[in-house]
């Protein structure tokens, strides 16, 4: 019996432990590994689906992204870094919150439109509508918009130099692109002497008087700012303002009882497929069966460690994307035991055969992976929610599979030989011993 091999077993086991011990327990403060930590989906973790269409008739595709591109952003800023957004149709999106229950919250959250827009004061004869968006009249008079956040290319909090306070004004500094600097001007032009209204949505920010004609692209949002306030309304004039406003159109609760049960099904669901995935390897291929097992033990292990490590989203497709990466796996260990037991048949040594079906199986099992490898990456880079949280999980999975087959069998395998099981009928009924 060689003690190297006794070793490696012992490695191996040992290796199992320490990484059932880290999904259980996970490291640190923060559970590193923890498998509690695994990010899950709405449909597993419950949450809130909230469908927007865009109040416009026709707007662009860049119009679109842009609006997804900004709920995400507000979502990654409050804190929802596992929801997802995603367009449907030509002016729709949706917006799945993972592990929020209230639906009221949750739209509060997203925020409102958050449209910018600078509005100046009219006589109602001079009423018309600019940039197609309408402010109603008040005391003061009818308001006719003159410029909209998505001119402006940038926002940052700064000092208002020219403040007449001891104490320095906080305020936010905008720089508008071409456009925006035409509009602002010719806006400026009109109305020296008269405020200019900065408006949030409803809410009126700021409404300084215009001094001189504003040439350069270039003004400052003043009011009464905490460094906090600036920074705060500076990011979210960063992120800009949405080309257009979005109406709810249906708003979908799921509970988190049922996405438990969800969770539940799955998990059992694969731990008795990867029982008789088990069970089939043992009957059928005896030692390199139990080779198999061992791996694809590990295999789960090392998937579920990754998935925590790297904050990916599981969800009931990338649950699905695991349990097929492992009938891969199981692929591969049967082309290898197949090509192990055809040397074995042919008459060559336990060592020789295991070498030769090793590399034999080697070209097959890297087509088949590879062609299934492309596939994967392309739904994750053009996919959306689901699709994309499958694709990721299957990527995962393949990658980890073909080490487990290739590397980690094998190094079972020959340990297995190492402390005596060398006994042909173990492994296939014809063959030499050594």
């Amino acid at each position: 019996m060689n003690v190297k091999s006794i070793a490696a077993l012992f490695i191996v086991l040992l290796t199992l432990v320490g990484f059932g011990l880290l999904l259980s327990y996970g490291i640190g403060e923060n559970k590193i590994f923890y498998v509690g930590n695994i990010n899950q989906g709405l449909d597993l973790m419950g949450g809130v689906s909230i469908l927007y269409e865009a109040d416009k008739e026709a707007p662009s595709r860049d119009e679109m992204n842009s609006a997804a591109a900004l709920i995400q952003g507000r979502l990654d800023r409050r804190g929802y870094t596992e929801a997802e957004v995603a367009i449907e149709g030509d002016k729709r999106i949706r917006v799945d919150i993972p592990g929020v229950e209230d639906a009221e919250e949750a739209i509060t959250e997203i925020g409102a439109t958050a449209m910018l827009y600078f509005a100046e004061v009219v006589s109602e004869e001079e009423e018309y509508d600019f940039l197609g968006i309408d402010i109603e009249a008040n005391d003061i008079g009818y308001f006719r918009v003159v410029l909209t956040g998505e001119y402006v290319t940038n926002a940052y909090r700064t000092v208002n130099q020219e403040s007449q306070n001891s104490l320095a004004q906080q305020v936010v500094a905008l720089e508008f692109n071409s456009e925006g600097s035409y509009f602002f001007e010719e806006a400026t032009r009109r109305n020296i002497g008269k405020p200019i209204y900065i408006y949030l949505d409803d809410s009126v920010l700021s409404a300084p008087t215009v001094q001189s004609v504003i040439s350069g692209g270039n003004c400052i949002i003043t009011g009464n700012f905490t460094v906090a306030g600036a920074e705060e309304l500076s990011a979210l004039i960063r992120a800009g303002s949405l080309p257009f406003a979005l109406d709810i159109i249906y708003v979908n609760n799921i509970g988190a009882k049922l996405g438990q049960d969800a969770l539940d099904t799955s998990i059992m669901a694969g731990i008795i497929g990867l029982g008789l995935v088990v069970l089939f390897m043992l009957v059928m291929y005896r030692v390199l069966g139990a080779s198999a097992a061992l791996a694809l033990l590990f295999y789960t292990e090392a998937v579920l460690l990754a998935l925590s490590l790297w904050n990916v989203t599981l969800t009931l497709p990338g649950i699905a994307g695991i349990i097929l990466s492992v009938g891969m796996a199981v692929d591969a260990n049967v082309i290898i035991f197949e090509r192990i037991r055809e040397e074995l048949t042919a008459g060559k040594t336990l060592r020789a055969s295991v070498d030769s079906g090793f590399k034999r199986a080697l070209p097959a099992i890297l087509d088949g992976n590879a062609t299934t490898l492309i596939a994967a990456l392309v739904l994750f880079f053009m996919g959306m929610g689901p699709v994309r949280g499958f694709a990721q999980t299957l990527t995962i999975g393949i990658c980890l599979s073909m080490f487990t087959a290739l590397i980690v069998t094998k190094f079972i395998l020959n340990a297995f030989i190492g402390i005596g099981l060398k006994n042909p009928k173990l492994y296939s009924k014809g063959g030499a011993v050594i």
